[in-house]
């Protein structure tokens, strides 16, 4: 039935099925005992098949890592399970996941995690980006420790931007937002807006004495489809006030809306002091680059590229403009080594005209070139 709540307890671990946080992040097997983060609500799809709603009304699903995760407000076939019983032994089940695997080895997923965040950035990177001519990282938050990531910047004397990447309810509907179902519900969700606000307090009260910050990313990519004008600039002027109130010197990173005028809150920012106003700019993500060619991509960058970045930066630097992503690739086929090299090239030397600067999406990637350094490492980016 609807509603009938269960404790799930692993044989082989010894432990109690358990949402972390009570939901919005993994899901696990290390509790001794059950309580409210380990009781689950089960919705009935049919007979054998149900839907697992935790403490904070997120439903379990399996993300394409492979662990058990409850993010989403919204449940769908990848957050429908099928429960199998013993035969001869109704307190027992094994419980089948949408891609036809069973549940296991959950109290392993945040060891997985932690080990992740220890080795995929490690020191080594730091005096690599130091020594080939890069001054700061932009660190979305939620990425590993800023803690850890301040300490180290600033034995390097890097600087760091902290970016709020994902917010309550997703700000895009895009899973890097926090979303999985593609709905946007930051500034609907009641006390959405109000969350945001208090983890901008939060970073900005722990982090504004150190020396590498060097500003705070209010939010990232909010989607102008989901999210109103008036929504943003009311929760922008509450994040800049969150941060001011703990530091006059760090800037105030606002991102522009996507699919919407890029210099729409410049008249908003230009009354505040310490002010950035972010765009990103890819040659992908929309139809309008396919099946250009090389060159055609390169062309746009140094005319039409060049003039969206110059109507956004201004002369009086108030606010500055900060190009917070782009990427040296496209949709070009059969793309050359010397094609990619130009590409990146062009790139440079346009978004270099940014008064507070440019950040590359991302410095480490497995597709080559999305990672910074593999397009360092490989010559087709030289920045020294």
């Amino acid at each position: 039935m609807d509603g009938t709540q269960v404790q799930l307890r692993s044989v082989a671990l010894g432990k109690y099925l358990c949402a972390e946080n009570g939901g919005g992040t993994v899901v696990v097997a290390n509790r001794a005992s059950p309580s409210g983060w380990e009781t689950l609500k089960l919705w009935r799809v049919d007979a054998t098949h149900f839907q697992f709603r935790v403490f904070f009304k997120q439903f379990v699903a399996v993300n394409n890592g492979g662990y058990a995760v409850a993010v989403t407000t919204r449940p769908g076939p990848a957050e429908t399970f099928e429960i199998v019983r013993r035969t001869g032994d109704p307190n027992r089940v094994r419980i089948r996941a949408p891609n036809g695997l069973f549940l296991q080895g959950l109290a392993r997923a945040p060891t997985v995690m932690r080990e992740h965040w220890q080795s995929f950035i490690v020191e080594e990177d730091f005096k690599f980006i130091k020594d080939n001519g890069l001054n700061a990282v932009r660190v979305p938050v939620g990425g590993g420790s800023p803690a850890t990531l301040l300490r180290r910047h600033t034995k390097y004397g890097l600087k760091v931007i902290i970016d709020l990447h994902a917010a309550p309810g997703s700000q895009n509907g895009d899973e890097h937002s926090g979303g999985r179902d593609g709905i946007i519900e930051w500034g609907v969700e009641p006390g959405s807006i109000e969350k945001t606000v208090s983890v901008i307090e939060f970073l900005a009260q722990r982090y504004a004495s150190r020396p590498s910050l060097i500003a705070v990313e209010l939010i990232n990519e909010p989607r102008a489809e989901g999210v109103g004008f008036d929504t943003l600039k009311s929760y922008y002027q509450a994040g800049y006030d969150a941060v001011r109130r703990h530091t006059s010197t760090a800037y105030v990173i606002f991102s522009a809306r996507l699919s919407a005028d890029a210099g729409e809150f410049i008249p908003f920012t230009s009354g505040l002091d310490g002010t950035v106003l972010d765009v990103h700019y890819y040659n992908l993500f929309s139809d309008m680059f396919d099946g250009w060619t090389a060159q055609q991509n390169i062309d746009y960058v140094h005319n039409q590229r060049a003039n969206q970045l110059a109507v956004v930066t201004k002369s009086n630097g108030r606010p500055l403009s900060f190009v917070g992503e782009w990427v040296a690739e496209w949709n070009v086929n059969n793309a050359t080594s010397e094609d990619y090299r130009r590409f990146a090239e062009a790139q440079l030397k346009v978004l270099g005209n940014a008064s507070f600067g440019w950040a590359y999406w991302t410095y480490k990637c497995e597709k080559q070139h999305w990672s910074l350094r593999w397009m360092i490492t490989n010559g087709y980016i030289s920045l020294v």
